[in-house]
């Protein structure tokens, strides 16, 4: 269950799902209705940037090989650490974490309600973290199994088992879908889920 957060701003909805399962594409679709959108995907690649604490919290755990030559984050080395070891995959959650939450507190914090009723956090591990307690809504994006294994094979170049091994590491789908407000599928064309984004727009404009 969610719960409404402190009053002041935009109404705080959550946008989750699995690996795959379309959320980039319906956050997109909600800020081209102008609905302020934030990616805590981006917000974690900002912690672990050069010269930022989180870069150097994760070098003294998994050490220097973690960089490339120009001491940047390699992140196909991290993530085929941490999505093979649940323990190192925790410590590198409890380095990132906490400064992701921060910016989204402050970019919340930020917003007026005049400018938009509702503001979008796209938050992957919403639940596995604990989050969806810190917002009034939460969204689930969902396609089938097969369709979330095909995605990320094709967009990362991934073999199957890898694949496998990253969606084992997450809420099962189900479950996500179990405990959402609201479920946008985005296994059919762009207009099929656009549409559906349409439709939830309105809904959460006239039940804030």
């Amino acid at each position: 269950m969610s719960s409404t957060p402190q009053p002041g701003g935009p109404r705080r909805i959550a946008l989750t799902g699995g690996i795959g399962t379309g959320k980039s594409t319906v956050r997109a679709a909600f800020a081209a209705r102008g609905v302020p959108t934030i990616d805590a995907d981006t917000l974690a690649r900002s912690a672990l940037a050069p010269g930022t604490p989180g870069l150097a919290a994760v070098v003294a755990r998994f050490g220097r090989g973690v960089l490339d030559g120009a001491g940047t984050l390699d992140r196909s080395v991290l993530a085929g650490i941490v999505f093979a070891d649940a323990a190192a995959r925790l410590d590198l959650e409890a380095i990132v974490h906490p400064p992701v939450r921060e910016a989204t507190e402050r970019w919340f914090a930020s917003l007026a309600t005049q400018a938009s009723p509702i503001a979008i956090a796209d938050i992957p591990l919403l639940y596995e973290v604990g989050r969806a307690r810190d917002f009034s809504a939460v969204i689930v994006a969902a396609c089938a199994p097969d369709t979330q294994l095909a995605r990320v094979m094709a967009r990362d170049g991934a073999s199957a088992a890898d694949v496998q091994r990253r969606i084992a590491s997450q809420l099962p789908l189900e479950e996500k879908i179990r405990r959402a407000n609201y479920v946008i599928r985005t296994d059919g064309t762009f207009e099929d889920t656009d549409a559906q984004v349409q439709a939830l727009y309105e809904r959460l404009l006239a039940h804030p």
